[in-house]
């Protein structure tokens, strides 16, 4: 069967006009009683006006140039208010173009498309830069925070450190008055013991000649004094005590307030170990250091900080075969994803991370919007924002 044909338009001739040396205020349809059906498509060039509303067609050839950008139009009660500025101040003798043959028509509406195109694509383009910049800026905003961040982490690491080191150091000093106590009070008994010693033996010498010279005397005496001769008891000897202690896996010495906190970390490094002895034939060449998750961590931040982002990637996928428990390991591995413009790993690698920052608590409220930060930030660069 033959195709429908397209309905011809109606075109609309009457329009009332009126003008300054400036502004033009037009008004379609101008007649009374006469209203254009629905949402009527406008379009305005620089000489060229055309208002579409099906079944109704308008189009004016302008007597001459108007600031499009300048000008307005507005749907009142069915028609179509136009105030065109125009480009040079002067009274026009008419409101359209004299003399415009169908070739000029064509050409003009075709600039007119030209130029509108052109103009839609240079706001596009600005568009995509302003785009551009405001995702610069908030990923700006999400390093400065991580920053900030890691400072605070390395000012709290160093005063932990000072104090760790202050207390070995008055442990040590306690250690040393100890033995030095220790060492002062056995000499003090040995030297007393001799003091107490010296008045006896002085009066043992003085029975002894006394014994000596009544040797004719009886013999209960001789017994008597062998028997007080043997019972005094001879000075002891100098000696060292041996101290041995408890081995421990740290340098500290173990106080009840970190117990806690010391069974965790050796709890995951024997996760990590195990984890490492699955897949032994693979890992086997790295040094004790590379099989510490912290370690790595600290190597794929150093490896960030120099801009060499597919190094730092390698080093937090490392650390999370070793030990896949660690939320910060996935949200460091996803900044480097975003500034690689993996989007998809970013956004895979932020919700891992919340997942394991459950149940929310304020201790990790700041590593929950980081995960959130940088989820957001990958899923406005891919256009997902619903």
């Amino acid at each position: 069967g033959a195709s429908p044909r397209a309905a011809m338009p109606v075109w609309l001739r009457d329009c009332s006009w009126r003008q300054t040396a400036s502004v033009v205020y037009l008004v379609v349809p101008g007649q009374e009683g006469r209203r254009l059906l629905g949402r009527p498509d406008v379009f305005c060039a620089e000489q060229y006006l055309k208002v579409h509303a099906p079944p109704f067609l308008f189009e004016a050839f302008l007597w001459a140039p108007i600031d499009e950008a300048r000008s307005t139009a507005r749907l009142e009660n069915g028609s179509v208010f136009f105030t065109l500025r125009k480009k040079e101040a002067a009274l026009w003798d008419s409101l359209l173009a004299p003399e415009v043959d169908k070739e000029k028509m064509q050409r003009i509406r075709e600039d007119a498309v030209l130029r509108a195109h052109e103009k839609a694509k240079e706001e596009t383009d600005a568009k995509a830069v302003r785009k551009q910049e405001r995702s610069k800026c908030a990923l700006e905003a999400t390093m400065k925070l991580e920053e900030a961040e890691r400072k605070r982490i390395d000012q709290l690491k160093e005063k932990e450190r000072q104090k760790a080191t202050e207390e070995i150091e008055q442990w040590k000093e306690q250690n040393e008055k100890q033995k030095k106590l220790q060492e002062r009070v056995p000499l003090q008994l040995i030297k007393k013991k001799q003091e107490e010693n010296e008045p006896r033996s002085s009066s043992r010498g003085a029975a002894r000649t006394a014994s000596a010279t009544q040797r004719a005397g009886s013999a209960g005496n001789m017994f008597s004094d062998k028997l007080e001769e043997e019972s005094v008891p001879a000075p002891r000897c100098a000696g060292t005590i041996q101290l041995r202690f408890t081995p421990r896996v740290f340098p500290t010495a173990l106080r009840e307030s970190r117990v806690e906190e010391e069974e965790e970390w050796l709890q995951k490094q024997a996760e990590a170990r195990r984890a490492i002895n699955i897949d032994l034939a693979e890992l086997g060449d790295l040094s004790e250091e590379e099989k510490n998750p912290d370690w790595l961590k600290d190597k794929g931040n150093q490896l960030f900080a120099t801009g060499n982002y597919l190094s730092a990637v390698s080093a937090y996928n490392l650390a999370i075969r070793i030990n896949n428990k660690i939320p910060a390991l996935y949200l460091n591995r996803a900044t480097c994803h975003l500034r690689l413009r993996n989007l998809h790993k970013a956004i895979e690698d932020s919700s891992k991370a919340l997942e394991l920052l459950t149940p929310p608590v304020p201790d990790n409220a700041n590593a929950r919007m980081k995960a959130h930060i940088r989820r957001g930030t990958a899923f406005c660069e891919l256009e997902l924002y619903a």
